[in-house]
């Protein structure tokens, strides 16, 4: 199969694809709260795609689902769209000092499981940017299946703990 994927270079020098290296220096989450393996495509300012391979060593996998198997929780789904979406927003040159909080979810819809085994491909993209404060849209397939999707804002503030910027 031919890859068709669209990969525009990101801000400030950084080369796609994305390894695990190069966005701890984008995120301020290590292991094992960095829940992103790689990013693929990337336009600034509109749209970001990244890769979660999931794992039967998963800490988080959850024996919780129908069918008795190990699948990832809907939270940490929730978490590697919104982690996605932050490395869209703070790979800009001037937000790389910022944290980005996460504010609300909404209409987050959670249409089927991930399992060890399956290879997450996330898709955020830039609904509003105002004043250090935004709402993404993000969409979690596995092949052709969407996994999850829904609308996330957030908000970007200091390190210093001095509340938003």
């Amino acid at each position: 199969m031919a890859n068709l994927e669209v990969k525009t270079a990101p801000a400030d020098g950084l080369t796609l694809p994305l390894d695990y290296a190069a966005i701890e220096r984008i995120l301020p989450h290590r292991y094992p709260f960095l829940l992103v393996d790689r990013i693929t495509e990337f336009e600034p300012d509109k749209r970001i795609v990244g890769i979660k391979n999931v794992s039967i060593n998963e800490r988080y996998l959850s024996t919780s689902s129908a069918d008795g198997r190990p699948a990832l929780p809907p939270t940490i789904l929730t978490e590697v769209v919104a982690q996605v979406g932050a490395i869209l927003i703070l790979a800009k040159p001037e937000y790389r000092d910022l944290l980005i909080f996460f504010r609300g979810i909404e209409r987050v819809r959670y249409r089927g499981r991930v399992y060890p085994g399956d290879v997450l491909v996330v898709e955020a993209r830039v609904k509003r940017l105002r004043n250090r404060m935004g709402v993404l849209e993000g969409r979690a397939k596995v092949g052709n299946r969407i996994v999850a999707n829904g609308t996330m804002t957030f908000a970007l503030g200091t390190k210093d703990g001095g509340g938003e910027a």
